[in-house]
């Protein structure tokens, strides 16, 4: 009960226009404001100078536009222009040509035929601009429709996509194996909507255990696999593993999030590893962070201890 309130709270404190347009005014556009150091910017533009900036330390990277859970065709149908003009601002910028996207914000609420539809309007885009697009997985609600997408576009030729699976849900072991018998590309992630335990892990060490078993699935049976994760437990087993194998660096590659232990980024790309940062940035930001704060408020203090981390080194 205590969390169905919490969830409630913060989607209406998300959802409120004044406080969105607040927070838009002074948690964004504030030089070094908390939302700023995790947010690229509100604009394509800002986003694509982040990236730059990313470039220019050895990272690549993939822009979100972030927006989710649209109601309409036509709020569907404009997030899919968004997307497309989106590509175009950045091949005329030159920065890594590479997309996260959510099914739900190209209408997979309204039904999944206009998701679809919207999906392969992106891909032909991204297509003829030699994008690569990431379908982002969300609540372990959507996942089945979202792997059912995913499929049927691949199905149809599209190769300049992959899709995304989350460690602590039950069922990703069967999915991690459907997308390798495919020969998809997948980004793992442990997970971070609030889930119950009929589908999920609720303890980190069954999580973490379930992490482990897929990126080693996916480093030896994969394709060009992304492991996703903050966490050195994570990312030390996976180099060991690979080594191990003797699986070469630049045949997988380690993403994370924009802002977020940049001290691990950094020692990676240092070491020679392939690190993609997730760059997100739009005026939904508002929003989509009070969301994900109220599906799993575990990650304030994730959060505050990655600044406290990075503070103590001098950033």
């Amino acid at each position: 009960m205590v969390d169905a309130v919490s969830r409630a709270a913060f989607t209406a404190l998300g959802s409120s226009a004044l406080l969105k347009r607040v927070a838009s005014r002074y948690g964004m556009r504030q030089p070094g404001s908390f939302a700023r150091r995790f947010v690229a910017g509100e604009s394509v533009s800002e986003a694509i100078a982040a990236a730059r900036a990313l470039e220019s330390e050895g990272y690549v990277v993939t822009l979100d536009l972030l927006g989710e859970s649209v109601a309409s065709t036509e709020a569907a149908a404009a997030a899919t222009a968004a997307y497309v003009a989106i590509m175009a601002d950045i091949a005329r910028a030159g920065i890594t040509r590479n997309l996260s996207v959510k099914l739900t914000q190209l209408g997979l609420d309204v039904d999944t035929a206009t998701a679809i539809d919207n999906l392969r309007r992106v891909l032909d885009a991204a297509g003829a601009a030699e994008f690569v697009v990431r379908i982002d997985m969300e609540g372990s609600a959507y996942a089945t429709a979202t792997l059912q997408a995913f499929e049927t576009v691949w199905g149809i030729g599209y190769r300049n996509v992959g899709v995304v699976i989350q460690s602590y849900l039950k069922r990703s072991a069967d999915d991690v194996d459907r997308m390798n018998a495919l020969g998809a590309s997948v980004r793992l992630v442990k997970g971070a909507y609030r889930e119950p335990a009929t589908v999920a892990f609720q303890r980190k060490a069954d999580v973490d255990r379930a992490f482990v078993s897929l990126m080693e699935t996916l480093i030896a049976a994969g394709v060009t696999p992304a492991i996703a994760t903050h966490d050195p437990a994570m990312i030390d087993a996976t180099r060991a593993f690979a080594s191990g194998l003797g699986v070469p660096i630049d045949a997988f590659e380690f993403q994370m999030l924009y802002g977020v232990r940049r001290d691990l980024q950094r020692a990676l790309v240092a070491d020679g590893y392939r690190v993609r940062i997730y760059v997100p940035f739009g005026t939904e930001w508002f929003p989509y962070f009070m969301r994900r704060l109220g599906e799993r408020p575990a990650n304030v203090s994730f959060v505050l201890r990655s600044v406290w981390k990075d503070r103590g080194e001098g950033q």
